[in-house]
């Protein structure tokens, strides 16, 4: 599928916005390649009309932020500060690149349930424990999710994780791939052709 810049991109259910949560590795310093990989990744992302949602931290999610700037894509930070005081000054983070930074007051783990309760769509780059945090909640809540494979962390661990978890159907499905575009362009074409329903929508939209 192709999609161009100053095309929205929406729920064929809501018409709404398609909303695309970048989950990751807030470190500093990951490996130059896997920082290009990201930045393509926020790039794609915009240039499908999707409005991608980080939690406002350094790290491989301000790659994507970078990338989707670079081609005037909408962003959304989730931070875990109550003030932008907190943001920068105790949590270290960026915010000048975002167009709307909300403020939850309600930590790093907190603000894991908005980042995922908020996105249609979410994608794991990298990461550590919280990325794992915020997998499992997406994989819980039944959501659509991706795995940039080759990014280190814990992608490397989520399919053996995946399997331990079939047992128990809670709607989410699982889409990995190691190269970004076309990880970007599957998970939009599985969200909307209406072959993937979250059991978070109403019933009225079920069967549409």
């Amino acid at each position: 599928m192709t999609l161009h810049s100053g095309i929205t991109a929406r729920d064929p259910r809501t018409g709404l916005q398609i909303r695309v949560g970048v989950m990751g590795s807030a470190s500093n310093g990951q490996d130059p390649v896997v920082g290009a990989l990201c930045r393509t990744l926020g790039q794609t992302i915009a240039m499908r009309g999707c409005c991608l949602l980080t939690g406002a931290c350094p790290g491989m999610p301000h790659e994507t932020v970078l990338g989707a700037k670079l081609v005037g894509g909408h962003v959304v930070g989730i931070s875990p500060a109550a003030t932008l005081k907190d943001h920068v000054e105790v949590h270290g983070s960026p915010y000048r690149e975002y167009d709307v930074l909300i403020f939850t007051g309600m930590g790093l783990m907190g603000r894991e349930l908005m980042n995922i309760y908020s996105s249609d769509i979410v994608i794991v780059v990298g990461g550590r424990s919280g990325t794992l945090g915020e997998f499992a909640i997406a994989y819980e809540a039944g959501k659509l999710i991706g795995v940039l494979t080759g990014t280190g962390g814990i992608t490397e661990t989520i399919p053996q994780l995946e399997a331990s978890l079939t047992a128990k159907h809670t709607g989410a499905e699982v889409i990995y791939d190691s190269d970004a575009e076309r990880l970007v362009d599957r998970l939009l074409e599985r969200y909307q052709s209406g072959a993937y329903t979250c059991p978070c929508q109403p019933a009225e939209l079920q069967s549409i």
